[in-house]
């Protein structure tokens, strides 16, 4: 059973998927997933923070927002020596792409020509390239187009409905707004959210759907499980018990319908990595999910330790997707 790649998904589709008994949805999940990927192939992809804190945004779960009392130090955008070394390293330990991400509302166009070094230079190693800069002008969008970025992650978070519970200095149009001039400059588009807000099985189908329904779909779509952060009010709400962590098998669920809602997308298994059993993320892996971060670092939280990780891909038969392969479903 395959999935054709639809954009006119409905929220009755989405809810109807995410209610199927378990077993039923992962087999129609694996079918799809396995219709357009390779069974047991993962994209592995490392983050590096390359401007870190002082951002003046108020997302609710994030340790750089300058509104938070978190005790990160708003630091200046590093060096573009200093990336191409991380990235060599990143390449060295296996990764195939580089993603490089930068705590502003928006760049300022005199980082521009740093950045679009940096995106050459990472290139120039055979490693796929993906940034996360905030909110972009169309010049911006065209000069790192033009750089030869491959990606550039906006993420849209949560629902239409939940999103204004979750950030106000932004919103959801503005995101929506940047995806579409990252399109017109002709890069792919890594776009997906964070399971674990507080939000209902109703904004994760809102969410979801929000995605599928794009002009295009995403080319690679990364779920976040939640990383409670002190000081952040998502994380706050997590840490005191107000608002419980995402249910395991819920998350689960949720990388299934995306898998099937997006079928040639890339789907991420992305933050919080570090607190799911093995178990769990082999139920991901199955569900549909076929790239991960590695590197004990993701932007401010911390991520499983390389060793874990070659012992749990080991066990699992899971082998590096082909490069050629994810240029062809990019």
């Amino acid at each position: 059973m395959t999935e054709t790649t639809r954009t006119d998904w409905t929220r009755a589709e989405a809810a109807a998927l995410f209610d199927l008994p378990f077993a039923d949805l992962m087999w129609r999940a694996q079918n799809v997933h396995r219709a357009n990927f390779a069974a047991n192939e993962v994209q592995f992809s490392t983050l590096l923070s390359i401007k870190t804190g002082g951002c003046p945004e108020d997302c609710g779960y994030c340790s750089q927002s300058a509104k938070w009392g978190t005790g990160v130090k708003a630091e200046k955008l590093i060096d573009v020596a200093a990336v191409l070394d991380t990235a060599r390293a990143a390449k060295e330990a296996g990764a195939q792409r580089f993603c490089m991400g930068a705590a502003w509302r928006n760049p300022a166009d005199r980082h521009i020509p740093a950045l679009v070094e940096m995106v050459e230079g990472v290139r120039a190693m055979g490693l796929e390239t993906c940034m996360t800069l905030g909110m972009l002008s169309d010049p911006q969008a065209e000069a790192l187009a033009g750089a030869g970025l491959d990606y550039y992650n906006h993420n849209l978070d949560t629902s239409p409905e939940h999103y204004p519970e979750i950030i106000t200095t932004r919103t959801y149009d503005d995101r929506l707004d940047t995806l579409a001039r990252v399109r017109a400059a002709g890069m792919n588009v890594c776009c997906g959210g964070i399971i674990g807000m507080g939000e209902s099985r109703s904004d994760r189908i809102g969410l979801l759907v929000a995605l599928a329904t794009l002009p295009e779909h995403p080319q690679s779509v990364p779920i976040n499980a939640l990383v409670p952060i002190a000081g952040t009010p998502r994380g706050d709400a997590m840490l005191v018990g107000e608002k419980p962590a995402i249910d395991g098998l819920e998350f689960v669920r949720t990388i299934a319908v995306a898998r099937i809602m997006m079928p040639r997308s890339v789907v991420r298994l992305s933050a919080g990595r570090e607190a799911m059993s093995d178990e769990t993320q082999a139920l991901c892996l199955l569900a549909g999910a076929n790239s991960l971060f590695v590197g004990n670092r993701l932007l401010t939280t911390s991520n499983p330790e390389a060793d874990r990780d070659a012992v749990l891909f080991a066990r699992l038969g899971v082998v590096p997707m082909a490069m050629e392969r994810a240029s062809e479903f990019a």
